[in-house]
């Protein structure tokens, strides 16, 4: 039995139950691989139901305002994924009638549409044999194949693109694809790969040349950069409402956020409260301090809580909104503000 036999066999006997492979509607599809990006599917799963219950076709999200589309997505992290989809489904309602292009020129052109998403879209939609290249891919073509240089690097890249463009041509490849994403996830994992469970385990380089605990070589990665933020909880006087920015030029930019700035004292703060156009009383110290980690970046956070008055400054690019503190849920809020606000209530 090949390859792709094998790993079809597999697949039809042992593929888990999820959601959106209930589905080959190319918006459903395009919206789940968005959010599977760089997030577990455990996670993504109640995300993606809520998702599409609120938001069933392209013209449906496209119609959505961006503050609702962006609550939905809270908790998910990566918000430029869900801003991009944003934009591309907008295209798609304008120039396609709300259908997603069969023609993989078409998709790719789309905002946020890159190889790997026109790849899982073309072959599990439209059946076609476009290839794809994830983390869980990746891993099971450096093993199988023995590709020895780093993710991310030039070299690997195109070896890895390869291996998928040939393996995918014949029958099924949106199955095919799905299974090499399938076994990448619950079999030929990253740390103690079931080799034992493995359909393709007979042909497999690492696991004849015990070199599975040294594949993929992983790519090279810098240590997150420290970041000093102040953060100001613009308080009501009665603290049931907080005012928050969102700006495409500031950090967690498409959510709201507290006004931040960086630095760690209180004349940063100080500042911060200036910019703001506010008026309060700042306290001699933090109300709190904590750490926020991105991916490249460990956010050192000294956090003002401040009772203003007054209107903040407003402009092209910054937008500026009073929220009531227990109905964030209907704003697209960063998890770092709602960090914030927790320690401001504790406190």
């Amino acid at each position: 039995m090949g390859l792709r036999q094998a790993l079809l066999t597999w697949f039809d006997q042992h593929a888990r139950d999820l959601p959106f492979r209930h589905t080959r509607d190319p918006y459903a599809i395009w919206v789940s691989e968005v959010m599977l990006q760089q997030t577990r599917v455990e996670t993504v799963i109640p995300y993606y139901k809520r998702f599409m219950a609120r938001f069933p076709t392209a013209n449906d999200l496209a119609a959505a305002d961006e503050d609702e589309v962006m609550s939905l997505w809270s908790g998910l992290g990566y918000y430029r994924r869900a801003r991009l989809l944003h934009r591309g489904v907008k295209e798609v309602s304008t120039h396609y009638g709300g259908q997603v292009p069969a023609s993989a020129e078409a998709r790719r052109q789309l905002p946020g549409i890159g190889r790997y998403t026109a790849g899982a879209i073309g072959s599990i939609a439209f059946d076609q044999p476009e290839p794809i290249v994830d983390g869980n891919v990746a891993r099971v073509f450096s093993r199988l194949y023995g590709i020895d240089t780093p993710l991310g690097q030039s070299v690997t890249e195109r070896k890895l693109w390869e291996a998928a463009e040939a393996l995918v041509q014949g029958p099924r490849p949106g199955t095919l694809n799905q299974a090499l994403m399938e076994l990448g996830a619950t079999v030929c994992v990253k740390s103690r790969p079931l080799c034992d469970r493995c359909p393709i385990a007979s042909d497999c380089y690492a696991r004849a040349e015990g070199q599975t605990a040294n594949l993929p070589v992983p790519r090279q990665r810098r240590a997150p950069r420290k970041v000093e933020l102040i953060a100001l909880a613009a308080l009501s006087n009665d603290g049931q409402h907080v005012w928050l920015t969102r700006g495409d030029g500031t950090l967690f930019g498409g959510l709201w956020n507290l006004p931040m700035l960086e630095g760690s004292d209180s004349t940063a703060a100080q500042t911060l409260l200036e910019q703001t156009g506010l008026r309060g009383q700042l306290p001699a110290e933090p109300s709190a301090h904590f750490t926020h980690i991105l991916t490249h970046r460990r956010l050192e956070v000294a956090l003002f809580a401040v009772p203003v008055q007054g209107q903040p400054r407003a402009s092209a690019s910054l937008r500026v909104q009073r929220a009531k503190t227990t109905e964030l849920d209907s704003l697209g809020v960063s998890s770092l503000t709602r960090k914030a606000l927790e320690l401001v209530e504790s406190s």
